[in-house]
């Protein structure tokens, strides 16, 4: 709640987008909490925090578990943030109690998992496993203007770690469930099984800026119509892919944006998801087919650049089955389930092994300032966690 205070959005929500001042304030608070907690802090060189918890044996490579802490626009107070908070609490239990772990435990910041300012989302973890380069990190534009780089150094997280130099034995992200399923089904615990796979592309509609008044409908090279044509036909192709596909667009930029001009140009972001790599592709190559007979049609140019390619990961056996006997063992209900939504967790499974917990969520809802869990819901995700980073820590 206390975090939550910082970009408090007055519905109960928050905004705290990558790289703003509000970002560097919940930063800066989470870095003192830590240091208060007796965490050595490391900042990497794209803004990725590490705050270590020692072990007995400081040589081996690290247990992790984290998230992030920034948001939507109009983002709730548990999204990424309880994931950081979640880590950090495990820490201050152990503290308390006294208890070493032979392995040191990592509490992670994820830079920009949203992608609300900066897209494309991911960006903290797909450095810190080099699918993104630090030089095409540094040139990100954000939708206000600014340059990754340079507001990096402005709110003071530059670091000198570079980005992926940080050996992990492993990574747990504790995160609400985002979606009604546990709720539905009176379950304390996601075991999360995998997520599934996403692409994303951007695609500019190129028409001709034209008087609103003057210009016959069918002389018009009309950039919105065009556009919305594609955004609808996307969206029949999602749903010719049920149960499974998710097909979104939640962004779109209008140019010239003025009430009695025809609009020349649009650009829009298509989200794209299945659990299914070949089904997405099967989506891809629809939706390319229809958005170029579209423009055709409408006498409209269109570019479509794919921005994220992320494959559908499966975690490991080892890791589900830590989560599912620490929530047996502490009493608490769970389901195994698939992610919906994508989390930095599907990138660092690729350099370690890696599992999710998840908790309910309250209708289900995120990325909405009336996003909620109740304290005692996050409190066992917590415990589920700090078993699962203690036995891992002491056992492997």
């Amino acid at each position: 709640m206390q975090m939550g205070e910082i970009g408090k959005l007055p519905h109960g929500g928050c905004c705290r987008l990558a790289l703003t001042d509000d970002d560097r304030r919940g930063r800066d608070l989470f870095v003192q909490w830590c240091r208060s907690a007796g965490c050595t802090v490391t900042v990497d060189e794209i803004g990725n925090i590490f705050a270590r918890r020692e072990g007995s044996e400081p040589s081996l490579p690290a247990v992790s578990c984290g998230s992030h802490l920034d948001t939507q626009p109009h983002g709730g107070k548990f999204d990424g943030i309880y994931g950081v908070l979640g880590g950090l609490e495990v820490v201050r239990a152990l503290n308390v109690h006294g208890i070493k772990t032979r392995r040191p435990i990592d509490v992670i910041v994820w830079a920009n998992e949203e992608g609300s300012r900066f897209p494309p989302g991911l960006v903290g973890s797909s450095a810190f496993i080099r699918s993104m380069s630090t030089e095409q990190v540094m040139d990100l534009r954000a939708k206000d203007g600014g340059r990754w780089g340079d507001e990096l150094k402005r709110i003071g997280y530059a670091g000198p770690q570079r980005a992926g130099d940080r050996a992990l034995d492993s990574f747990f992200e504790l995160h609400i469930e985002q979606g009604p399923l546990l709720e539905n089904e009176e379950k304390t615990i996601g075991v999360v099984k995998g997520i599934q796979g996403i692409r994303w592309f951007e695609l500019t509609v190129t028409g001709q800026d034209s008087h609103a008044g003057t210009t016959p409908l069918h002389l018009r090279k009309d950039a919105l119509v065009a556009a919305a044509k594609m955004v609808a036909e996307a969206n029949r192709i999602g749903l010719a892919y049920q149960p499974d596909a998710r097909v979104t667009v939640g962004r779109l930029d209008v140019v010239p944006n003025g009430p009695s001009t025809i609009p020349g140009s649009v650009f829009f972001i298509l989200d794209t998801r299945h659990p299914d790599r070949e089904v997405l592709g099967h989506i891809e190559r629809e939706m390319r087919d229809a958005v170029a007979q579209i423009a055709r049609q409408a006498n409209v140019g269109v570019q479509v650049k794919p921005t994220i390619d992320i494959d559908p990961v499966m975690f490991p056996a080892e890791c589900r089955e830590l989560v599912r006997h620490s929530a047996e063992h502490l009493g608490y209900s769970h389901k195994e389930m698939l992610s919906g939504a994508g989390h930095d967790a599907m990138n660092v499974a690729q350099v370690c092994p890696t599992g999710m917990i998840f908790v309910p969520c309250r209708s289900g809802l995120s990325h909405n300032e009336e996003e909620y869990a109740t304290p005692e819901h996050l409190a066992a995700g917590c415990n589920v966690l700090l078993h699962v980073l203690v036995e891992r820590a002491n056992t492997v």
